[in-house]
């Protein structure tokens, strides 16, 4: 079982979500988050003035999955949010212990498994 936090730029989302779908994947979690890399921003010029902008907006997508393949996860991320621009995000993996739903009671990968009820 699998946690993939992907930070991607907010006009992909739809997009993934579909593709996301597609692949078999239920369910995800969605925050509005800023943020920046190895750019640190970037100038605007706003009515005459430069600013600085150094936290850029962008879409955190929490998935977790237990049945789908993580390379497939993966590949499926990059395919839809690569632009080749820098900015286009990162893919965070992580292992997870167990989960729990709520509802039921019922651990690990039955948690996270869609049950359609």
């Amino acid at each position: 079982m699998y946690k993939v936090d992907a930070v991607i730029r907010p006009e992909k989302l739809e997009e993934l979500k579909d593709k996301l779908y597609e692949i078999g994947v239920t369910g995800i979690t969605v925050t509005e988050v800023y943020g920046c890399g190895l750019t640190r921003g970037q100038e605007e010029i706003y009515r005459g003035s430069v600013l600085y902008v150094n936290l850029l907006p962008k879409i955190k997508v929490e998935i977790v999955i237990y049945e789908t393949p993580l390379d497939t996860l993966i590949d499926t991320i990059r395919g839809v949010c690569n632009t080749g621009h820098v900015g286009d995000g990162k893919i965070f993996v992580s292992e997870l212990y167990t989960a729990v739903k709520i509802r039921t009671g019922e651990r690990g990968g039955a948690a996270i498994i869609d049950d359609k009820a």
